[in-house]
């Protein structure tokens, strides 16, 4: 079995979410799914089966949290001697030396990468492409539209 590699915060938030399921969503939903075969006819009871849905999914990832954490290779950047290289769980500063935009992303495991947060996967063409380089350097990566060339401003390991 592989094992998944996780930061340590990702491995506490997911902890988190996989406590919240167990002890606050699942009794609210088992609550309202009792709550709905008290109205009688489960065939045309629409609150029944929003509940059961609800359930299904509740239950789903619970059991994709559970699998995840139990094989995760938890990894605490801040423990590693890596100064000044791109690695798993570094923060790094970008500049897009076409259009001179900088950006700052988090490299993380699969499951954690949230765009919207700039934390992005480990698997990712732009993290791949910075993977093991220095500030100064530059990160080349093929994206679909092209290849993009980045220079790594800064690397911090939050």
């Amino acid at each position: 079995m592989q094992r998944v590699p996780l930061t340590s915060k990702g491995a506490e938030r997911l902890k988190e979410e996989l406590n919240e399921l167990k002890t606050v969503i699942r009794p609210r939903i088992v609550e309202a799914i009792a709550t709905a075969r008290e109205h009688g006819d489960l065939k045309e009871n629409a609150e029944y089966h929003a509940a059961r849905e609800q359930q299904s999914f509740a239950e789903g990832r619970i059991q994709e949290l559970e699998s995840v954490l139990s094989t995760a290779q938890i990894i605490d950047v801040a423990s590693l001697n890596v100064e000044g290289r791109v690695v798993f769980g570094a923060t790094v500063e970008l500049e897009d030396l076409d259009s001179e935009e900088t950006v700052t992303y988090q490299i993380v495991g699969d499951i954690e990468a949230d765009i919207k947060q700039n934390k992005i996967a480990v698997s990712s063409p732009i993290a791949r492409a910075m993977i093991g380089k220095e500030e100064g350097e530059v990160a080349v990566v093929e994206a679909p539209a092209g290849i993009r060339e980045y220079e790594i401003i800064d690397v911090r390991y939050d």
